[in-house]
């Protein structure tokens, strides 16, 4: 087995069913306290909108809270995602942060699901529209040295979701057009870095945030645009394998594939996320982990994720094939078991995927089991036996 990496915790701030959102906010902080205490070395908060089991809208002010409430672990985005924001008011929600917590930020970056983007103009004397792109076959699910790799699911539907659209229409001012993704990135390091310059020769310095002590990420699902930019530009790439665990190879292939060492990264540095549930014994960690079928099955229905189920609401649940079919990928990637069964599930994604860091993200119902599994990881994963 390889040596074991950093390790660290993404947090969704989910709502639980019987739970209020005020409730998901104080248990995500009590959590970051207990992960600084147990050893993990960053907290990344995620962003989702009009999820009633989700609570965490708002990256930079759970940022905020969260490094308010601790004194030296990492805390940052997982990520901000920039479909319906500007570069300039990343890096100064980022440069504020800064200033009231350096060095100890994470700026991580993503794109966002069914966003108008801007496209180039296509050629005045272009004769006909481009040619489609062929589908590509569907690949079959395999194992690579112990880890799945599950064959993806068909999601496009999601992109033309009344839910997705409704998000676009509020988060968005009216007839707004995204920027090419490669450009905002190259925008907000320009800002950072103090070298930004408009069209008409303009130059932009915002303080607090130029020179900031922030650590920028890329977050990506695919070898596309995201593992790219990453890449081209020597950021840190995080490959998500709990959220599209078919696609996690390729993200970090194409991500090592584009990479040009820059000052400062002179390697490709991969952090890969899991889901992972922990607990004394093997039965009660998939008592715990059951209720994640439901809650995945309410995010690929287009309808949004639901509070998290009990255990009881779980198991009422009438499936459909169709159903299984639409969230197996998720739930058979799962890593759940007894401290020692998850470690060394997780070792092998370390080793597949060559990832430098893992950041893991569980999800529970009761609070306590959440903080418990994070507490067996972390003592499993830190403790003599480290290799």
């Amino acid at each position: 087995m390889t040596s074991r990496v950093p390790i660290s915790v993404l947090d969704l701030v989910p709502v639980a069913s019987g739970t209020t959102p005020a409730q998901a906010v104080a248990n995500s902080i009590d959590l970051a306290r207990r992960a600084e205490a147990l050893g993990y070395a960053r907290y990344w908060l995620a962003e989702h909108h009009l999820n009633p089991g989700v609570a965490g809208t708002a990256p930079a002010i759970m940022v905020g809270l969260v490094a308010a409430a601790t004194s030296s672990i990492r805390v940052g985005s997982g990520g901000v995602q920039l479909g319906h924001r500007t570069p300039l008011s990343v890096v100064e929600e980022f440069g504020l942060l800064d200033a009231a917590y350096p060095g100890r930020l994470d700026l991580g970056l993503g794109r966002t699901l069914g966003t108008p983007r801007r496209r180039p103009e296509p050629p005045a004397d272009a004769a006909s529209p481009p040619i489609p792109r062929p589908r590509r076959p569907k690949r079959e699910a395999r194992t690579i040295d112990g880890v799945l790799i599950p064959s993806p699911p068909s999601l496009g539907y999601l992109r033309h979701s009344p839910l997705i659209g409704l998000q676009r229409g509020l988060l968005q001012q009216p007839d707004a057009i995204t920027p090419d993704y490669t450009e905002q990135i190259g925008e907000i390091l320009a800002l950072l870095g103090g070298t930004y310059r408009s069209a008409e020769g303009l130059d932009a310095h915002v303080l607090p945030g130029e020179g900031a002590d922030v650590q920028v990420w890329i977050l990506g699902s695919s070898g596309g645009e995201s593992a790219d930019v990453a890449g081209h530009n020597a950021l840190r790439f995080a490959a998500n394998y709990h959220v599209s665990p078919a696609t996690v190879l390729e993200a970090a292939e194409g991500y090592r594939a584009a990479f040009r060492p820059r000052p400062g990264l002179e390697k490709p540095y991969i952090c890969v996320s899991a889901d992972a549930v922990v607990a004394e014994d093997a039965d009660r960690a998939a008592e715990l982990a059951e209720p994640y079928a439901p809650w995945v099955l309410s995010i690929r229905s287009g309808e949004g994720a639901v509070p998290f189920p009990s255990l009881d609401e779980a198991r009422a649940h009438p499936w459909t094939d169709a159903e299984r079919e639409l969230v197996i990928d998720r739930t058979s990637t799962q890593i759940i078991g007894t401290p020692e069964q998850v470690v060394e599930q997780l070792e092998r994604l370390v080793q597949v995927t060559g990832a430098q860091e893992l950041a893991v993200t569980t999800m529970t119902h009761d609070h306590t089991d959440r903080v418990r599994s994070y507490e067996l990881l972390a003592r499993a994963w830190n403790g003599p036996n480290r290799q």
